[in-house]
């Protein structure tokens, strides 16, 4: 099995399939959180596919390749390191599944927010060709997603999100005047990964579990430890699972 390098000028490292990795022919997740990552990890393993080392964590694929899982990839930098391996590898389309804060009224903890684009306060996406231009999930993914999920009992969001590398330095002076800007949430990784799958070329979307509510009131009030988060996250994994299988 041949070697795929994805092409471009000048750059120290190209992304490549070596040998002895998959190559994949078909749509997948990308969840970023470790939690996550386990879960469909299990799901995977249930289903019988195979495992294959990957940075980061593991990567999970059906024998053809048709169908595949990666994870956990927190924060712009490592996502973008994993979604471009899976570029290489020969991935279609990717759904990267994370949390969001809810800045918006009327978003809630346990809705999925679907981005359709990004403020960027992350550093990763400067270093590709569209660095001060906006870039947007593809947007017929989102229109399907949007569609399984609503009808799967989901209260779905679209709209701008926020994208941070530093969770530790929001501030509620941001909060404030993003949210009067209208973006709806605030997460780690969305405008890196939508700059990458357009300078690759491949579909991307992201489906956000709202996590814990970001307020002007200056109240943090943070869900991701409860159960019915936990169940909720479990049933989001099994019908994206059910998805990609079937795409």
């Amino acid at each position: 099995m041949k070697e795929r390098a994805i092409p471009s000028t000048g750059v120290v490292i190209e992304p490549r399939r070596e040998a002895g990795e998959p190559e994949l022919s078909g749509p997948g997740l990308l969840p970023v959180n470790p939690a996550e990552a386990r879960m469909a990890a299990a799901m995977a393993r249930e289903a019988g596919w195979r495992r294959y080392s990957f940075f980061p964590g593991a990567l999970h694929a059906t024998p053809t390749g048709g169908a595949w899982l990666a994870g956990p990839a927190v924060g712009a930098p490592v996502a973008v390191m994993a979604l471009e391996k899976l570029v290489a590898l020969g991935a279609t389309a990717v759904i990267s599944v994370g949390w969001c804060g809810a800045l918006a009224p009327g978003v809630e903890v346990g809705d999925i927010v679907l981005p359709d684009t990004a403020l960027s306060e992350e550093g990763t996406s400067a270093h590709y060709p569209f660095a001060g231009q906006s870039v947007a999930a593809d947007p017929a993914l989102n229109l399907k997603l949007q569609r399984l999920l609503v009808g799967a009992g989901f209260t779905v969001h679209g709209g701008p999100v926020w994208t941070t590398d530093a969770p530790y330095r929001e501030t509620w002076a941001k909060v404030a005047r993003y949210r009067r800007r209208g973006i709806l949430a605030v997460e780690m990784e969305f405008a890196a990964l939508a700059a990458v799958a357009a300078y690759r070329g491949v579909p991307l979307a992201s489906v956000l579990l709202v996590s814990d509510l970001v307020r002007e009131e200056q109240a943090w009030e943070p869900a991701f430890r409860g159960r019915d988060f936990r169940r909720r996250a479990r049933r989001l994994l099994l019908l994206l699972h059910e998805f990609i299988t079937v795409e």
